[in-house]
């Protein structure tokens, strides 16, 4: 899981109030309740998840309300997606996370997450190769458990 610097609910539900007066947005107590299960949330998470695991918590949210909302919440940089896979996308709270990349355990689908301070060397040497600024990176590894021998 990401390294969180700040992530209390109040501090993003007013980052979030801030975009939607910004954007002309209505502001429901349904995008509030999504966000605080987005930020209750422990780790990676897909849109089915998060539906069912609302509705078992007895929210009344539609599929297009939590799909609307994940845009905005995108727009906002409140939650980052992740497309590890061509069939699905993997989302994530991101307000004030520490860059991180991915490795992708392919046997399970297992998502680990790792800061090695190398790869911000690596891109500082590429911005100065090319005279660029890299505004943001992703970095996914996949790869399989390896067997374990008797021995």
């Amino acid at each position: 899981m990401g390294v969180v610097i700040d992530n209390t609910y109040e501090t993003v539900r007013k980052h979030f109030i801030q975009y939607l007066e910004a954007n002309g947005h209505r502001k429901t107590p349904e995008r509030y309740t999504i966000l605080k299960e987005i930020y209750a949330y422990d780790g990676h998470f897909d849109i089915d998840s998060l539906y069912v695991k609302m509705r078992k918590a007895k929210h009344a949210i539609s599929r297009a309300t939590l799909y609307n909302t994940m845009e905005l919440l995108l727009n906002c940089n409140l939650v980052t997606k992740h497309a590890f896979n061509e069939n699905s996308a993997i989302y994530e709270k991101s307000f004030h996370f520490k860059q991180h990349d991915h490795i992708l355990i392919t046997d399970n689908n297992e998502i680990l997450e790792f800061c090695d301070p190398r790869i911000e060397e690596i891109k500082k040497s590429i911005e100065t190769m090319f005279d660029v600024d890299i505004i943001e990176h992703s970095l996914v590894f996949y790869a399989k458990k390896k067997l374990k021998e008797n021995k």
